[in-house]
């Protein structure tokens, strides 16, 4: 660069601080020279975070600086930055210098070319990133606005272009921007204005259509000659597949417009609803039927990208739906006509196969004559089930006479009128199911989530829909007329104390303790050795969990027994809210009558006694002595 430079000038233009602190980052090589040339430098000094530095020539023969970083004010002096690609060029003149000093070899003008050429392939050069920074930004976000519009091709095709508009400028040379913003070079806009990645950038949301757009370019470069296209400058052709690819991005871009036939639309917008169409279904005079639509040559279809501009609205339709709007359109075109006329015979068909297509691409009237022809078909769900590989497969289906919808392979009406609330009443209920979805069906692959599904969900589900079980699934929630018992009787060798022994038909008494433990967790449920899944929720297992809240602590195993005295046993039964779920023994059923009925048991009188004592302190006497047989104290007052 051809300017006048020593470390004298370089330290009065930015102080011996920043002079030592630019010496450090020159000496560590961190400065990278992005462009050089005899009156512009542009470089970048590497650190914590990166610094964009220019240098340019003025006319005076003097120098102008800039640096991206951020300076205080009351700092009069150029910044570290400054002074490192300052003294970089100092270098670099000394070095270009060397080669004019007598009895030093000058290499020929070709050679210096390939050698400087070499130098530009290996030199690392830093791109200034074109979006908005998070941090320490001190560069101008400059105004940018899309605008999309509809382009026929020479090949009569219909695609989409994009033009871009900085600073109430549009972009003429568009392809040249875009190139000039992905390398980080400065593109001049107009007379008055020139983008540079060094002072301006884009809002994020912004960047990231230009990105997109770059992307765009850079593919086109590769098929330009397939596309058989007198390019427009001002205007990129977005490809249906990169289409998909930026819509998301242009929605959320702050300033994007719609053109269509001239007129110019604010905002992007991706609408949800219906198209703005209207089939009218009647009867004329003569018993002759019709279907009149409006409002079909108002909007625009853009088949390659399966949506339809109306009002400077997106609608997105599926491919099936958009080709029969497209040859809608070429049919009324051809036939000169928008009322189309529909035989008698043909009604029936009409209804059944026809009106629920339009339905899907805009609002139907029928006449009360027409609707009176149909009634509401009956639904009837079907749901299969069955296990394959540890999977519980789950296959759903609508049945309306004839006709058979699977759910989820489209959810549009395949017939005229269908019960929509019982149909979400079914999807709402498999929802709950957490199930994964694929084209063909529902599958679910995890043991907690199938438990919920087939013991809280599925009696939900028989209400509203037909079950076809294979015996896997029919097998895998235990559904045994066995219930859990917990029975009790009066202990033989200790006729004072009670036994409570856990017992269940069809379970092993090995897997009573694990059963056990589970209740004690909390668990919904208890998978056996066979695979089936035991249910830990019904009523008498939730006896049971409120009996092993009060047992106190035990040293031996559960499963084995429960061995307590008779007063802490009556104690335990007393736990419960009803019998349910224990099982009494004779010996204990006996003890019960004993006490409610002392004389059942002979307890002779004491001889002595038998003259003074009165009937009631004779049956008295009995009652204690029955108390006492089982280790129980008694106070008559």
């Amino acid at each position: 660069m051809n300017i006048k430079l020593n470390q004298k000038t370089i330290i009065e233009l930015c102080g011996p601080v920043s002079f030592k602190r630019g010496d450090a980052f020159f000496r560590a090589h961190k400065v990278t020279l992005d462009e050089y040339n005899s009156i512009r430098c542009e470089a970048t000094v590497a650190g914590a975070e990166d610094f964009h530095v220019i240098v340019e020539k003025n006319a005076n023969g003097g120098f102008l600086t800039a640096c991206s970083c951020p300076k205080l004010a009351s700092f009069q002096k150029e910044c570290q930055h400054i002074a490192a690609v300052l003294l970089t060029i100092s270098e670099r003149q000394r070095q270009e210098k060397a080669v004019l000093v007598p009895g030093t070899p000058v290499a020929s003008s070709p050679d210096l070319m390939l050698a400087e050429g070499l130098l530009t392939i290996f030199n690392d050069r830093h791109v200034k990133a074109s979006g908005h920074q998070l941090h320490f930004e001190k560069r101008k976000v400059v105004e940018t606005s899309f605008t999309c519009k509809p382009v026929t091709t020479v090949t009569g095709q219909m695609m989409f272009g994009i033009e871009i508009t900085i600073d109430s400028v549009k972009v003429q040379h568009l392809r040249r921007f875009l190139e000039h913003v992905k390398r980080g070079k400065p593109s001049p806009l107009s007379d008055y204005f020139t983008y540079d990645p060094a002072f301006h950038c884009f809002q994020h949301e912004t960047d990231s259509v230009i990105q997109q757009l770059i992307l765009v370019v850079e593919d086109e470069k590769i098929h330009v000659e397939t596309l058989n296209e007198d390019l427009t400058d001002d205007l990129i052709y977005i490809p249906p597949s990169s289409w998909e690819r930026i819509l998301p991005f242009l929605a959320k871009a702050p300033s994007v417009k719609m053109e269509v036939d001239g007129m110019l639309y604010d905002g992007f917008l991706i609408s949800e609803e219906l198209l703005p169409l209207q089939f009218d279904f009647g009867e004329t005079e003569g018993k002759c039927y019709h279907l009149n639509i409006h409002g079909l040559n108002d909007i625009r279809v853009l088949q390659a990208y399966r949506s339809v501009l109306s009002e400077g609205k997106l609608f997105r339709l599926n491919e099936e739906d958009c080709q029969r709007l497209l040859d809608l359109k070429q049919m009324v075109k051809d036939s000169g006509t928008n009322a189309i006329p529909i035989p008698q015979q043909q009604v029936g068909f009409f209804l059944e196969k026809v009106v629920p297509g339009l339905k899907k691409l805009g609002n139907i009237h029928l006449s009360p004559t027409i609707s009176e022809q149909r009634v509401k078909t009956s639904l009837i769900a079907k749901l299969y089930l069955d296990r394959v590989k540890n999977r519980l497969l789950a296959g759903l289906e609508f049945h309306y006479e004839r006709n058979v919808i699977n759910p989820l392979e489209s959810r549009a009406d395949s017939i005229l009128f269908r019960d929509v609330e019982k149909e979400n009443a079914i999807l709402q209920l498999m929802e709950e199911g957490s199930f994964a979805k694929t084209d063909g069906g529902y599958y679910l692959h995890h043991e907690e989530l199938e438990y919920e599904f087939l013991y809280n969900i599925v009696p939900k589900l028989e209400k509203l829909v037909q079950i076809y079980a294979t015996t896997a699934v029919r097998n895998r929630i235990f559904r045994e007329n066995a219930k859990p018992k917990i029975r009790v009787r009066i202990k033989k060798e200790r006729t004072n104390w009670l036994e409570f022994k856990f017992e269940m038909d069809g379970i092993p008494e090995k897997q009573i303790r694990e059963i056990l433990v589970a209740l004690e967790e909390k668990r919904k449920f208890y998978r056996l050795r066979n695979g089936s899944l035991l249910s830990l929720e019904t009523r008498e297992f939730e006896e049971i969990q409120r009996f092993l809240k009060a047992v106190p602590a035990q040293n031996e195993d559960l499963e084995a027994g429960l061995n307590v005295p008779i007063v802490r046993g009556l104690r335990l039964l007393d736990t419960g809210d009803d019998d349910s779920a224990f099982s009494f023994e004779e010996s204990f059923r006996q003890f019960l009558d004993t006490m409610h009925n002392p004389g059942s048991l002979d307890f002779p009188l004491p001889e002595r006694m038998k003259t003074i004592l009165r009937d009631y302190q004779a049956q008295g006497f009995k009652w204690m002595k029955t108390l006492a047989s089982y280790g129980f104290g008694g106070i008559l007052a």
